[in-house]
């Protein structure tokens, strides 16, 4: 398969002028975890052109039941674990990795990304990315989620758009800390819609 034929099927299917805005974006994803991962996941099937990824984190057992990763890859670092699954999946993405932890001192490795996913189980990572990049890069939208965890409805899963660049995913109240577990459907339901999200926002197509 081309390059030309990969992009004329999803030119056929998105549409050429809808295609050119998602193919030359440049999207961040920042936690590689069950969010994260299928964030990735989605947004490289739409035909993202640039996807950034950040973790520190290596693939472990424990991740296997509801993140983006085999068997085959557990010890391997995240990154670089889903950067492998992402070129099987979109072989003309172009990935750049970054396995450090998010710090204020580095959030200048967002710089050229006009949209950040916020996908960390973490919320001190969570303040530091959401509020840096609010602060730093005031242009850039910021997708970030709370709120997937149990096995409620996910119909209670939705996105609200709260100030001109900041987007919240999720149901906003259920706590891994509350609920003890996390599944694979939920957190892929929020995953979904920080992914529909962001190409919204490609697309020019704004929540009120």
């Amino acid at each position: 398969m081309t390059k030309e034929e990969w992009y004329s099927a999803l030119e056929q299917r998105h549409g050429a002028d809808l295609q050119h805005e998602i193919s030359t974006a440049c999207v961040a994803v920042c936690g590689l975890g069950g969010l994260g991962s299928n964030v990735a996941i989605s947004l490289a099937r739409a035909g993202v052109g640039t996807l950034l990824l950040m973790d520190y984190d290596r693939v472990d057992i424990s991740n296997l039941h509801r993140q983006h990763y085999r068997v085959s890859q557990l010890g391997m670092c995240k990154t670089e674990a889903l950067k492998q699954n992402l070129s099987e999946i979109s072989p003309y993405c172009k990935v750049i990795t970054h396995t450090v932890k998010l710090t204020e001192e580095n959030l200048s490795l967002l710089a050229d990304c006009g949209i950040v996913c916020e996908c960390f189980d973490n919320a001190e990572c969570k303040a530091t990315l959401v509020n840096g990049v609010a602060e730093r890069y005031s242009e850039k939208y910021i997708v970030a989620a709370s709120g997937m965890s149990g096995l409620h409805t996910g119909n209670t899963i939705q996105t609200k758009r709260l100030g001109k660049r900041l987007y919240i995913c999720g149901d906003g109240m259920s706590d891994v800390a509350d609920d003890g577990t996390l599944f694979a459907a939920r957190v892929m339901i929020c995953a979904a819609h920080q992914a529909n999200t962001v190409l919204r926002i490609i697309a020019g197509k704004f929540e009120v």
